[in-house]
C-alpha cells in the first residue's frame, strides 16, 4: 500500500463542522445505510435519504445528496456491482477499521474486543458471523443506539477513516462523498493523527490468516442492529 498525499481535496484542515448532535446523527444514519452493501431497498431509500440529508448544513449535508443523487441514476445491479468493485476488491477501501492496522492478524482479534465491549455494554448485538468494526455497523452504532460511545469509536479510528477517505478520493470514487460527510462530523486532523495516516498507508495490513469468528458478536443482549456482508 503506497502512501497517500495529503493535498488538495485529500486534507481536513477546517474546523469541525458546528453540526448539533441530531445533525450528526442524521449524517451517521445515512452514511452508514450508504456505506452497507446495497440491497433491493436501497433504491427506494435514497430519495428519502437525499431529502433528509438536504436539512443539514455544508458540507456533510451536500456531499451525501451528491452521493444519492448519483446512485439513483444506476441500475441496482450496476450500484451493486459498484460497491463491490469499490470495497470488496480493493485493499485500501477495506471497511473493517481494524483491518488497516492488523490485517487477518491474531491481534486483530484483540482490536475487535474494543468494539465488542462498546456495543454489549449499550445492549446492542450482531449477527453470529458479523465483525464489529465495520464501518456502516460503527456508524448505525453512533446514530441510533449510543451517540457518545459511537463517536468514541469513530474518533479512536480517526486516522483509519480519514486513510479510507483519502484512497476513495485518489481512485475518484463517488463513495468519496460519503466519507467526506462522515469526516465533517469530526474534529479535524491534528499532528498525531496525519503520522498515523502515514504509517498505515506506507506499511499496509500485516498479513497472518487466521479466524476471527471467535471476536464475531454474541446475540444475547437486548438491541439488534441490521445485517452486512
Amino acid at each position: 500500500m503506497s502512501p497517500l498525499r495529503l493535498g488538495k481535496r485529500g486534507t481536513r484542515n477546517s474546523p469541525a463542522q458546528h453540526l448539533s448532535e441530531r445533525q450528526r446523527r442524521i449524517v451517521w444514519r445515512i452514511a452508514g445505510l450508504l456505506l452497507d452493501y446495497p440491497t433491493g431497498q436501497t433504491p427506494n431509500l435514497l430519495e428519502e435519504m437525499a431529502a433528509v440529508a438536504g436539512s443539514v448544513p455544508a458540507p456533510a449535508g451536500p456531499a451525501l445528496v451528491s452521493f444519492a443523487d448519483r446512485a439513483r441514476g444506476m441500475p441496482p445491479m450496476e450500484l451493486a456491482a459498484h460497491y463491490v468493485e469499490t470495497f470488496d476488491l480493493r485493499r485500501r477501501n477495506c471497511l473493517h477499521l481494524t483491518y488497516y492496522a492488523y490485517g487477518d492478524t491474531r491481534k486483530r482479534g484483540m482490536a475487535l474486543l474494543r468494539f465488542k465491549h462498546a456495543y454489549k455494554t449499550a445492549g446492542a448485538t450482531l449477527g453470529d458471523h458479523e465483525l464489529p468494526d465495520h464501518l456502516a455497523v460503527v456508524l448505525e452504532f453512533a446514530a441510533t443506539i449510543d451517540p457518545a460511545s459511537g463517536r468514541r469509536l469513530l474518533l479512536e479510528h480517526r486516522p483509519v477513516v480519514e486513510l479510507l477517505r483519502l484512497s476513495l478520493v485518489a481512485s475518484e470514487s463517488p463513495y468519496a462523498d460519503v466519507l467526506d460527510a462522515v469526516c465533517a462530523t469530526l474534529p479535524e486532523l491534528n499532528t498525531a493523527n496525519r503520522r498515523r495516516i502515514a504509517e498505515l498507508a506506507a506499511q499496509g495490513p500485516p498479513e497472518e490468516e487466521v479466524g476471527l469468528e471467535p471476536f464475531a458478536m454474541d446475540p444475547t443482549t437486548q438491541r439488534e442492529m441490521g445485517g452486512r456482508r
